[in-house]
């Protein structure tokens, strides 16, 4: 199994998180995503999406989209379930999974900020003020979600979820971009706790061969 990603990716983070919480093996291939290695003539024949992650498995099974991964890891890899089978619960994890991964991280990832920049010319406090909203928005929203429905030191109770898989990468980068998140303390209790876990901790930027400090 061959996992094509990027250190500070957020997608790829909620992978790594995922096969560390299944305890799975895989071979760690990195492309930098800041110098464009994804739009690569050999990268987008394997990956027509021209992002990370990409995840190779058997040289046969080529799946991109974080949330098609993990999906794909859960069924075949049922150890440690990360959607839940109680019907609600499934669709209350999905439904926090979808404030993070459809309305906040497609308007501040890598390629949005960089495409307001290069082609509006939109100034770094612009671009800066652009990222915080968008997170104050989507973090209020899910700090509502946890609040009506979240419980245990996971998003959902005692175990970790796609939730979590999801949750983590987005504090951590709204933490890089210093953001101030002192109005979500459910979202940043999990996140905490998260932290000290093994599989969350293995998974962790700082911890990738391709981290670049």
């Amino acid at each position: 199994m061959q996992l094509y990603s990027f250190f500070n990716s957020s997608t790829s983070y909620r992978v790594r998180i995922a096969l560390a919480l299944k305890g799975l093996d895989y071979s760690y291939q990195g492309i930098n995503i800041r110098v464009g290695e994804q739009r690569s003539a050999d990268y987008q024949a394997l990956n027509p999406s021209k992002g990370v992650p990409l995840l190779v498995e058997d040289n046969d099974i080529s799946i991109s989209q974080s949330l098609a991964i993990i999906a794909y890891l859960d069924d075949v890899y049922p150890e440690q379930k990360l959607l839940p089978g109680d019907t609600l619960t499934k669709a209350r994890v999905l439904e926090l999974v979808s404030a993070i991964a459809c309305d906040m991280h497609p308007v501040n990832n890598l390629r949005v900020l960089g495409y307001l920049k290069n082609e509006f010319g939109i100034s770094d406090t612009q671009k800066t003020a652009w990222y915080n909203h968008w997170i104050a928005e989507g973090f209020s929203a899910v700090e509502a979600l946890l609040s009506r429905y979240g419980h245990g030191q996971y998003c959902f109770g005692d175990a970790p979820t796609l939730a979590d898989c999801c949750l983590v990468p987005q504090v951590a980068n709204a933490e890089r971009m210093g953001c101030d998140l002192t109005n979500y303390p459910k979202v940043m209790a999990v996140y905490q706790f998260c932290q000290q876990q093994s599989a969350f901790q293995q998974a962790a930027p700082d911890q990738q061969p391709d981290f670049m400090g």
